[in-house]
């Protein structure tokens, strides 16, 4: 356990207590918090696990800028169901990407566990591009990831990483309820002219 981990840890945890919230400074906080755990996950040679937080600080950007884009509810971006196909498309990239990276860290790399890295390192990325789109159901997917990522994790001896995703699936869990709440508040309220979005559609159209 190092310094570096216990700041990366308290980093996540705000990281994520933001995302639940849907407060915009979730992203920013979350760009330091990856480039931090890609130094500890490369140390502990999970190497598709490094290569994801280098995947994930760009998809803070694109999350920081979709969020900004959507509208607003008492400040807070507003969320959304996840289309069918949408959904069917991510969860086959995801396994393509797992089949793919797993066999490449396999083969040419000294991974520790190639194979469940590579499974958690891409369906990692399709959950967060779900929730870069405000899709409800990547709480869901989150919920999934955590709960195998502590057992990853303390089968590496990251015992504080284990703890801080142990944390995760709870806030997972908060996250998922909160913004089902919020989903069921939005569909419920008529549209407004300051619920508008940026490309013209209103707060009663599907994000898209």
């Amino acid at each position: 356990m190092s310094d570096l981990e216990i700041i990366a840890v308290l980093l996540n945890i705000l990281g994520v207590w933001l995302t639940a919230r849907r407060i915009r400074w979730c992203w920013p906080v979350s760009v330091l918090a990856v480039l931090l755990y890609a130094w500890i996950f490369y140390q502990a040679k999970l190497y598709s696990d490094t290569l994801l937080q280098g995947i994930f600080a760009l998809l803070q950007g694109y999350g920081w800028w979709r969020w900004s884009q959507g509208g607003l509810t008492h400040g807070k971006v507003r969320v959304a169901r996840l289309p069918l196909r949408e959904g069917l498309l991510g969860l086959l990239f995801g396994a393509l990407g797992a089949v793919l990276l797993g066999a490449l860290m396999y083969s040419f790399t000294d991974a520790a566990v190639p194979w469940l890295d590579a499974l958690l390192t891409a369906f990692s990325l399709v959950a967060s591009v779900w929730a870069a789109r405000k899709y409800v159901v990547s709480w869901w997917l989150w919920i999934v990831l955590d709960c195998l990522y502590v057992g990853l994790f303390l089968f590496k001896d990251l015992r504080l990483t284990a703890a801080l995703y142990a944390g995760f699936v709870l806030l997972a869990v908060y996250g998922l309820r909160a913004w089902q709440q919020d989903l069921a508040h939005q569909e419920q309220q008529p549209a407004t002219d300051t619920d508008a979005f940026a490309d013209g559609s209103t707060a009663g159209d599907p994000i898209r």
